[in-house]
């Protein structure tokens, strides 16, 4: 089968665990992690960067910071992964989910707009797929209202609004290292930021609230998503990598892009403004009935596939709760899923993979 994903480790990885293990450094101790932050801060183009155990405790500290709580509301768009809808609820907040774009499936900034109330106190943009959203009209919206804004950059590492790089636009930017992630340690997350006073919020609630300056002495009900030695190796290893990552990523976007380009499909447009990573490469098509035509012959050829995210507006534990109403998002899922996209899919395999999409079409 062709995977819909896969990680791109090599010895390079290895050697760096092989380390860790020698020298018995597996705990969150050592000196990946700070490598890894340093590193990764570099990337991104912030002072700090914080490792954490996954993207979501990434999302919930960087919220716990800001002080977001009970009576607050938190914008989110409705297309993405439910994480960006359960950290909300666990500050005791509620959040609020609000329509996407149909050219690049991300926030859009008229339906933020439109949902701000007195109880909105922030704005979480997430750069679905590895697509930028349009950051300036939500800093914008944030500004007007003193909005909190962190970036959810869990899919787009690399990519770029404006020249600066996802995660060093907003107060914060989180990043996930899950294992299909463009750059991976196989489970895993980061929070970047140029903030001092957040920065030192993150460093206390991210280790059980432990005071630095006096050893098991906790100031506040901390949190304990650290991420261990062993997975910074390899986080080490994939940022000193990044650039063939990327690199691999691109073509695979464009080689699909040129072989379906006569058909009546689309992918997520590329706006002046936005560089993109291509996480996944995500086909709209004419109708539910193509879609799903296409899934089949897909499967046929024995290729890995799966859907878009199911909007977070209609998923149990948030339904009939929204206050907003949502359409793109419910159309996108509806016409849309995501093509194999791993940076070592062979063009070959692109080749099996569009001959299938493009059968699926005709036989719908």
């Amino acid at each position: 089968m062709i995977p819909v994903a896969e990680p791109w480790i090599t010895d390079h990885e290895l050697d760096y665990v092989t380390d860790c293990v020698e020298r018995a450094w597996i705990s969150p101790k050592g000196n990946y992690v700070e490598e890894f932050e340093d590193k990764f801060a570099s990337f991104v183009g912030t002072e700090y960067a914080f490792a954490t155990s996954s993207g979501t405790s990434a999302l919930h500290l960087s919220l716990v910071a800001a002080d977001i709580g009970p009576g607050d509301e938190v914008i989110v768009p409705d297309l993405t992964w439910i994480a960006c809808g359960n950290v909300v609820e666990f500050c005791g907040a509620d959040p609020v989910f609000v329509d996407v774009t149909a050219e690049t499936f991300t926030l859009d900034p008229q339906a933020v707009k439109d949902a701000i109330t007195d109880s909105t106190a922030a704005i979480m943009p997430v750069h679905l797929y590895g697509h930028p959203s349009n950051m300036e009209p939500l800093l914008d919206i944030a500004d007007e209202h003193d909005l909190f804004v962190v970036e959810d950059a869990a899919e787009a590492h690399g990519a770029e609004y404006r020249g600066s790089p996802v995660g060093s636009i907003g107060d914060v930017g989180c990043f996930s290292f899950y294992g299909n992630k463009i750059l991976t340690t196989g489970q895993g997350g980061m929070i970047t930021t140029d903030d001092d006073e957040l920065a030192d919020l993150i460093t206390l609630y991210r280790r059980d609230g432990m005071s630095r300056d006096r050893k098991y002495y906790h100031e506040v009900v901390g949190y304990n998503y650290r991420l261990t030695n062993m997975q910074a190796a390899v986080g080490v290893a994939q940022v000193e990598r990044a650039d063939e990552i990327l690199e691999e990523k691109r073509r695979v976007a464009e080689t699909y892009r040129e072989k379906l380009a006569d058909a009546p499909v689309r992918f997520q447009s590329e706006p002046d403004w936005s560089t993109p990573t291509y996480w996944m490469n995500a086909p709209v098509f004419e109708s539910a009935e193509v879609r799903n035509a296409v899934v089949d012959a897909l499967e046929d050829a024995d290729v890995e596939t799966r859907p878009l995210f199911y909007p977070l507006h209609d998923q149990p534990p948030y339904r009939g709760r929204n206050r907003t109403s949502p359409t793109t998002s419910v159309d996108l899922y509806a016409r849309g899923m995501n093509l194999p996209s791993g940076p070592l899919l062979k063009t070959d395999e692109i080749e099996v993979v569009c001959r299938a999409v493009l059968n699926g079409i005709n036989n719908a």
